[in-house]
């Protein structure tokens, strides 16, 4: 290919890039088959709740049609912070869950959700909500796209409307209903 690309005369460095181009490859092929392993060696039920969690958290983060970097960044750090997965596996796992999330969007939400529901205690529920919130708010401001589905996945994680209430209490700041009240009041 590269000798296409860079012509006869340059044929040494055409070769130099072939070479460099397949060892990179298979440095990224071998860390990917580490990583499918690390998830294959789960037991099939945290397996599931891995999978579950985060799609739900790409669920949150692609509200508004995007998911940005900084939400990926807290999609990530929240998988490693709860103990479920290490960094490499962590962005692995959040990229397929994003993919996903773009690609079948509201026809598996409901079911994903579930499923994680029947999976999870009622603590990590509550946890996947507060950092459903915390996605939202990886902008500085939880839009009402965000709030919307955040709202949608705390009723289908069958959780106590005083539990949600005070989740979202915790992000009161971030959402931008609150704020364009704010600004009302203080232009008033």
């Amino acid at each position: 290919m590269f000798r296409r690309i860079f012509g006869p005369s340059h044929e040494p460095a055409a070769d130099q890039a072939e070479a460099a181009l397949d060892r990179g490859a298979q440095g990224d092929t071998a860390t990917v088959r580490r990583i499918v392993a690390r998830l294959e060696e789960m037991p099939p039920d945290r397996a599931r709740l891995v999978a579950s969690t985060a799609y739900t958290l790409a669920r949150a983060a692609n509200a508004d049609l995007h998911v940005s970097d900084d939400e990926t960044r807290v999609m990530e750090s929240i998988l490693q912070e709860h103990g479920m997965l290490d960094e490499a596996t962590s962005v692995i796992v959040v990229e397929m869950a994003k993919l996903q999330a773009r690609a079948v969007g509201g026809t598996e939400d409901f079911v994903v959700t579930r499923e994680f529901r029947s999976l999870a205690s009622v603590e990590q529920r509550i946890d996947v909500l507060r950092a459903c919130f915390a996605i939202g708010a990886a902008s500085g401001t939880i839009s009402a796209e965000e709030s919307a589905v955040v709202n949608q996945i705390a009723n289908e994680l069958d959780l106590d409307p005083s539990i949600v209430s005070r989740v979202r209490a915790e992000f009161h700041d971030k959402l931008s209903a609150v704020r364009a009240v704010r600004r009302v009041v203080e232009q008033g």
